[in-house]
């Protein structure tokens, strides 16, 4: 793992335990995992950056993974096929974020590099850098790109066109100055992170970035001066991801084993920024990545058991209900992505796993990709014009090697098939 005197020692990724003592699923809970830093992998050995040749694979039936959960119609089972569009390894070390708006996609990883891809041929234009290491979570939205640091800092740049597309810095926040003025005035533990960041997320119609970190709070930066205006001290265990609905409806997903939605106050001043609507248990297994569907009718949480928990927005009252869970991976869920009815899951397992969505809300395993040497620790999907039946997925791997994959489902308009039907593709 890269050092910096400006990254903090010892930070690690490693799935933490849980002090829930009782288990209501049936599955075993795999929340002591290694540190993901020590995984026992073998990466690819190149010289230099390396674009593997394609490889095709299509989606015949094959034993099913659960023999007790068979369909009782085979056309039940949408076919599909997937492809492995480009496999790139940097020297990088583990790439541990991923982002992508507007035709390009950013990736960050353990060096002081984030870099950038041009869409939809994935060929890289550009690098951020800085003095600082380890690019643990990142963010684009109205031309801005939020990059969080081993440092437990906040870095900004600005997109713009000059006949080219280049990427002005803004800042680092919270600056030095603000930090040493509110630690004369009692109040730094307002303006900085007490431990590393995990997440951010943007609501630009609010003007507020919010950033979540192991210090078990939730910050409020305004997005026009990137100043701190709030804490939300939300969770008793550290908190793993955050993400923000467009009705402005925040969820923080924590250790703690829940995943609570929080409210915007408009009238409740900066010391109470926000309020607790309701808390979703996830079956006594932490939650390390949350992810939602763009109308918000779908929340994913990802959990350390391998379970893909999600939860169904009501029509009427607005609230979530418990849906049911996804199960598949072997180890923790590290991270999730939605696209149109597409959820992606990226695993400690070594796999990704892509799942349909039917119109009557179940879900079907479509494909498992195979092929990182590492722990999944960063995913994301997007779908071209005119191609709902297909989606592109990037995931970035602990092993150095971020993959490209192309996925077609060529019957899932139709598909209407029970609940945890899941099926192995044979490559």
């Amino acid at each position: 793992m890269a050092s910096s005197r400006d990254s903090p020692p010892n930070l690690s990724f490693a799935i933490r335990g849980t002090t829930t003592t009782q288990n209501k699923f049936s599955r075993s809970i795999s929340t002591k995992e290694a540190s993901f830093s020590n995984f026992p992998y073998t990466p690819p050995r190149l010289s230099g950056p390396a674009v593997l040749s394609e490889s095709l694979h299509t989606s015949p039936l094959s034993s099913p993974l659960h023999s007790s959960h068979m369909p009782t119609k085979l056309t039940d089972v949408p076919s599909s096929a997937y492809r492995c569009v480009s496999s790139v390894l940097k020297k990088d070390g583990q790439i541990l974020s991923i982002a992508v708006s507007n035709g390009f996609a950013y990736t960050g990883s353990d060096t002081n590099m984030v870099r950038i891809w041009r869409l939809p041929e994935f060929t890289e234009c550009g690098q951020l850098k800085t003095k600082a290491c380890m690019v643990v979570a990142l963010q684009v939205s109205n031309e801005r790109v939020y990059a969080a640091y081993g440092d437990a800092k906040i870095r900004v740049w600005r997109r713009t066109w000059d006949g080219a597309w280049k990427h002005i810095r803004l800042a680092t926040i919270p600056t030095t100055g603000s930090f040493v003025r509110s630690y004369i005035a009692g109040k730094d533990k307002m303006m900085k992170h007490t431990g590393p960041i995990t997440s951010l997320a943007v609501n630009v119609s609010d003007d507020v970035m919010y950033s979540a970190s192991l210090d078990k709070t939730v910050k409020l930066w305004r997005i026009s001066d990137l100043k701190c205006i709030g804490t939300i001290n939300a969770h008793p265990e550290p908190i793993n991801a955050i993400i923000v609905a467009d009705d402005r409806v925040l969820f923080t997903a924590s250790d703690d084993a829940t995943v609570k939605v929080w409210r915007h106050n408009f009238h409740g001043g900066d010391q109470q920024p926000h309020s607790l609507t309701v808390t979703l248990l996830a079956r006594c297994s932490p939650v390390k990545t949350l992810a939602l569907t763009q109308d918000g009718g779908f929340l994913y949480g990802g959990c350390t058991d391998g379970y893909i928990h999600y939860w169904v927005k009501g029509w009427f009252s607005g609230q979530y209900q418990y849906g049911g869970a996804l199960q598949g991976h072997t180890h923790a869920v590290m991270c999730l992505a939605t696209v149109g009815d597409y959820v992606v899951s990226g695993s400690a397992d070594l796999t990704s796993r892509v799942w349909v969505r039917a119109q009557d809300g179940h879900h079907t395993c479509l494909a498992i990709l195979v092929g990182h040497r590492g722990p999944i620790r960063c995913v994301t999907a997007f779908q071209e014009v005119d191609t709902e039946d297909a989606c592109t997925i990037c995931t970035g791997s602990l092993d150095g090697v971020l993959k490209v994959w192309r996925v077609t489902c060529n019957n899932k308009s139709s598909h209407s098939s029970p609940q945890n039907e899941y099926f192995e593709l044979k490559k």
